[in-house]
């Protein structure tokens, strides 16, 4: 084999193996679907998509997608999980988790509509304090080990006035945008109206409905969760 083959033969397998090892990671399975009630999907940055089932594996950068009617529930490698109400898309924009490396925790969610309730596993409570967030159009939210629900009202809350809608029931969030930056505590709701307008807390519930069906409804040990069935809609 001439010189010339030999160098273009060795490129070609460099070549495969750089694609094969970024499938790799884009196909790194991070979590499990544990509770659906209708058609769920995970579409592909190629355009290509998959019907999910209960045990069916969530993958790294999936875009998960539920149906008009679809309530899922999934399950992620830290012990986490998200609650995704009818016509919800998320993207799992970053997700990393290695028992031995905490100082390596990484997960962001990117809520592009829908909706979704967020219980904290592991990552958000070892390591770097910055190592979970949730990206909307309005803000981004920070944790710090908690259970929150959220809501983007557009035209859909009745008289609630349009916006981004944030209660947490465990824990302590963070939530902030171009604006300014605002800590909420247990018990406490919040209001951002746009990326624009400073996160400002609630007196109370401003009329938000947060329940969530039976079918993803917190098991008996989450006891305080399930009395108020919390809730996240993103739109």
């Amino acid at each position: 084999m001439t010189t010339s083959r030999i160098i273009a033969t060795s490129i070609i397998l460099l070549s495969l193996l750089l694609i094969c090892s970024s499938v790799a990671w884009a196909e790194t399975e991070v979590g499990k679907v544990t509770h659906l009630s209708g058609p769920l999907f995970a579409k592909k940055a190629d355009g290509s998509t998959r019907a999910l089932s209960i045990n069916s594996v969530v993958e790294q950068a999936d875009t998960l997608v539920t149906e008009k009617k679809t309530y899922a529930r999934i399950k992620f490698t830290d012990n986490s999980e998200i609650n995704m109400r009818p016509g919800t898309q998320l993207t799992l924009a970053q997700y990393n988790f290695d028992q031995a490396k905490p100082t390596e925790d990484k997960v962001i969610f990117n809520v592009v509509k829908g909706g979704m309730r967020a219980i904290t596993g592991l990552i958000g409570k070892r390591g770097d304090r910055d190592s979970y967030k949730v990206m909307t159009e309005t803000a981004t939210v920070g944790i710090r080990g908690t259970t929150y629900e959220c809501k983007i009202c557009e035209g859909n809350c009745g008289s609630i006035p349009n916006g981004l809608y944030l209660f947490v029931l465990e824990g302590i969030i963070n939530v902030s945008n171009a604006a300014g930056s605002q800590d909420l505590n247990a018990g406490q709701h919040l209001y951002v109206q746009t990326a624009g307008s400073i996160p400002r807390i609630l007196p109370g519930n401003p009329g938000i409905d947060f329940t969530l069906p039976t079918v993803v409804a917190d098991s008996p040990k989450d006891g305080e969760a399930k009395k108020v069935d919390p809730g996240c809609v993103v739109r």
